[in-house]
């Protein structure tokens, strides 16, 4: 099988494309023939060693993926040869085939293609995990989405809508708020061109957000911590900007808030049950229509580079799909 490696830590033009041995499916293991594979910013990051996950070399990026089942473990009871699945690899899936975990692994919806699939698990998982679990968003509540053009921006923006929020989408560009309205945002805010604390007030009437949805850091979490309101919530997601930013500790005593982490990674190996049945819920939200994953663009998978220097470079205005095979 051919597979999209890294040999050594670098960015994207470093990574190569060779045959390697086919994986074999043992315990609980099941085998897929890759169809798509979804790219996540962590993908970005692991190939650079800058992730806290450190494969042994060479291994092949990619933490999420959507294809067809070639082979069980003993140990599997969940799937059989010839199943369409979806999940999360955690790295690997940037190959024809790999194998993966069965508890990691759930059935497509058959209304689901197989890029869409590839595209959902981990920005709706962690998004609504965020909102729900994290921030216990309430109807009527106001949410503030940074990054709202990205993956995880645009399903919470989606899910903000669809659990009864004022959605404010804020990003860098006309075009990317465009995306976020066709999203459902009620209100957006271009962070390039005016200063995000004030426009926050402005669009509030100085109340401020109840809930800041964080996956950019950088100098805008401080901004957005400033414009949140009494009792808010802001969601520490990632840091997309790569600056972590240091929050001033006096600001959540002056406006009687919360900074939370958000770490769906854990969340989904911790309280398993719990995840499985916000997947569930996930699904009726897409079979109803309320949530659908928006993807940018469809890369060929010899045109990995471009797929994940797309992500870097802060260009996709949704999600990133490599296709792995027909």
């Amino acid at each position: 099988m051919r597979a999209i490696l890294c040999k050594e830590y670098g960015p994207a033009d470093t990574l190569v494309i060779e045959e390697t041995k086919s994986p074999e499916a043992k315990g609980s293991g099941v085998k897929v023939r890759v169809r798509a594979a979804g790219l996540n910013f962590p993908d970005t990051l692991i190939i650079e060693g800058k992730y806290q996950i450190k494969p042994n070399m060479p291994f092949s990026p990619g933490g999420e993926m959507s294809g067809e089942v070639l082979a069980v473990g003993d140990k599997v009871t969940r799937f059989k040869a010839g199943d369409r699945v979806m999940g999360l690899t955690g790295y690997g899936a940037f190959a024809e085939e790999v194998v993966v975990a069965e508890a990691n692994l759930l059935p497509v919806p058959e209304s689901m293609n197989d890029e869409e699939a590839a595209a959902f698990t981990m920005v709706y998982g962690t998004s609504y995990h965020a909102l729900k679990q994290r921030a216990n968003i309430q109807p009527g509540e106001t949410l503030l989405v940074l990054g709202a053009s990205g993956g995880v921006g645009l399903a919470t923006v989606e899910l903000g809508k669809a659990m009864g929020a004022h959605v404010i989408a804020a990003a860098s560009s006309a075009d990317k708020l465009e995306v976020a309205k066709q999203a459902g945002a009620d209100e957006v805010i271009n962070y390039a061109e005016e200063p995000l604390k004030d426009t926050i007030k402005k669009l509030t009437n100085n109340r401020g957000v109840d809930v800041v949805y964080d996956p950019v850091g950088g100098e805008f979490t401080e901004q957005a911590l400033r414009g949140m309101a009494w009792n808010g919530r802001h969601l520490i997601v990632g840091f997309a900007a790569g600056d972590i930013p240091k929050i001033p500790a006096n600001l959540t005593l002056l406006k009687g808030c919360a900074v939370v982490g958000v770490f769906w990674g854990a969340f989904t190996q911790k309280e398993p049950e719990v995840s499985a049945q916000n997947m569930m819920d996930l699904f009726k939200l897409y079979s109803a229509g309320k949530i659908k994953p928006r993807i940018s663009e469809v890369f060929a998978f010899e045109d990995y580079a471009g797929a994940l220097n797309a992500l870097t470079e802060r260009r996709a205005k949704g999600k990133i799909v490599l296709k792995v095979a027909d």
